[in-house]
């Protein structure tokens, strides 16, 4: 049986400039409605090899939605709802480690979650359900992931924390520091509660963290600017078209990752006493593991 058997779909949730990848074919956009409202943007969805991609532009085209008001439920919803198999963030990030440098790319394996405003879950309105979370990335998809991108050149540091803030303001001089301390190996402002949704809607999650800047800790650099960012961002971002079409040659099998079946076991009210409209609106997720009220 070979790789791809069975049809795989790659989402992809990053800049809104990644679907323009070489060998990129059947290009065309999709309008995804969701139980949650609207996501970002449209959807690109588009076929390379056997692989198909989804893309979704995390913060719109044009860089319209701020990180605090990204609809993160409607996003990873979409997504799923769109038939995606597994589900890849690329996001740029500050390095808290000297031997990060600005241009390196990070396949991170840990999250710390300091945001404040946002909904991390799909389930609530008379349903609850716990999924685990010890360890919030695919380690399959993250192998693939940091294979692809060596692949194609890249530096690549694998495994290490990173440490999600509500923004949109970059972190202080203090901030940066207690954060350093702690270890963690990046810093950013979307990472979650991406991951948490990815792991409710049963979708092998890794994150391609792309560094720009030193975030604020470093004495001899530059405090982080935006116009800093942008320029090594942009430098990034063939990077990581090259690494989203090589990943998509190589992806894992999904029914393999920690993330396949979530919910068998999460969902602790029982099936009558689940209102019929939050079936309704959660059917997408957890059809195979509660059955609807007639």
């Amino acid at each position: 049986m070979s790789l791809h058997a069975k049809k795989y779909v790659l989402g992809v949730i990053g800049g809104s400039g990644l679907y323009e990848i070489e060998g990129l074919s059947n290009v065309q956009e999709l309008t995804v409605d969701t139980p949650f409202g609207a996501p970002s943007d449209a959807l690109v969805r588009g076929t390379l090899g056997d692989t198909e991609l989804l893309f979704l532009p995390r913060h719109g085209r044009g860089h319209r939605v701020p990180p605090h008001k990204i609809n993160f439920r409607a996003n990873v919803a979409a997504l799923k709802i769109a038939g995606a198999t597994h589900m890849m963030s690329v996001s740029a990030v500050g390095s808290m480690k000297e031997e990060i440098a600005p241009g390196d790319l990070v396949v991170v394996d840990q999250f710390i979650d300091l945001t404040k405003k946002r909904v991390s879950t799909f389930f609530e309105d008379g349903i609850a359900a716990h999924v685990t979370f010890a360890d919030p990335v695919c380690a399959d998809l993250a192998a693939a992931l940091g294979q692809a991108a060596e692949s194609i050149g890249a530096k690549v540091h694998r495994g290490g924390a990173y440490v999600c803030i509500e923004g949109p303001q970059f972190s202080t001089r203090a901030e940066s520091l207690v954060y350093r301390s702690w270890g963690v190996s990046v810093i950013g402002m979307t990472a979650m509660p991406e991951a948490k949704l990815a792991r409710e809607a049963e979708l092998p999650y890794a994150t391609l963290a792309l560094a720009t800047d030193y975030d604020c800790w470093h004495e001899s650099e530059e405090d982080v600017s935006v116009e800093a960012v942008v320029a090594t961002l942009k430098k990034n971002v063939g990077f990581a078209k090259k690494s989203i079409a090589a990943v998509a040659k190589i992806l894992p099998d999904p029914t393999k990752s920690r993330a396949h079946g979530a919910l068998a076991h999460a969902v602790m009210t029982a099936p009558d006493k689940v209102p019929a409209e939050t079936q309704k609106k959660l059917a997408f997720l957890y059809q195979t593991h509660l059955h609807p009220q007639k």
